[in-house]
């Protein structure tokens, strides 16, 4: 395995206040670490500013290559690389409501990747397909169970063919049974060569799916 992630001493402050301080850790290709700790540890904050999202005030972040620097978030024009490999599914899923499952993951194969409607209406439907949730292609994101909407999420993340994919708090609507089929996707998903870092507070979940363990602590 290779390094595909690589975060070393990062440090988040808003205002005065430290919300991540030297925070330390790598990501293999094929691996699925979780990153763990209690609401309000800095979880979400670690994956937004790898995503580059937000910024960061010290340390140093490296994906596939690609570094992100202390100061202030680069302008979109110079983030193109890290766009195509970093895929993130946020919390609250974030699809559009006005957009079916569909269409959601059509987007960035549209106006990044400059497919045409039909190449796009085909990749999606694979993709969507794929995670089990092609019969919902043309829902709406209100017309979708919480598993559901996981899985197109996902779907939409991967569009772009990422090879690190960021989740935050996966299994926070799912029943058990449903936790369970999401840690069967996402092992699918580091055996095909990708990279997964998951923020999440579920022990069990984590127990059962990560290779490895990082603790935040407040």
């Amino acid at each position: 395995m290779s390094t595909l992630l690589r975060i070393a001493d990062l440090g988040v402050r808003y205002g005065a206040r430290d919300v991540l301080l030297g925070l330390s850790l790598e990501v293999q290709r094929g691996e699925i670490v979780a990153l763990m700790g209690p609401s309000g540890v800095g979880k979400t904050t670690a994956l937004r500013v790898i995503a580059a999202l937000q910024p960061f005030h010290a340390g140093q972040i490296e994906v596939d290559g690609f570094a992100l620097e202390p100061g202030p978030v680069p302008p979109q024009s110079r983030l193109t690389r890290l766009r195509r490999h970093v895929g993130l599914v946020f919390q609250a899923h974030a699809l559009f409501d006005h957009l079916s499952a569909k269409d959601n993951v059509t987007l960035a194969l549209r106006h990044v990747l400059g497919k045409t409607d039909a190449e796009a209406d085909t990749l999606a439907r694979e993709l969507l397909g794929s995670l089990d949730v092609g019969r919902r292609a043309d829902a709406l994101p209100r017309q979708l169970s919480g598993g559901e909407a996981q899985r197109v999420a996902i779907a939409r993340a991967l569009a772009l063919d990422p090879a690190l994919l960021l989740l935050d708090e996966p299994t926070a609507a799912l029943d058990p049974a449903r936790r369970g089929a999401l840690s069967a996707t996402l092992k699918g998903l580091a055996g095909g060569g990708r990279g997964l870092l998951v923020a999440t507070h579920d022990s069990e979940f984590a127990k059962g799916t990560a290779d490895r363990v990082v603790a935040l602590t407040a």
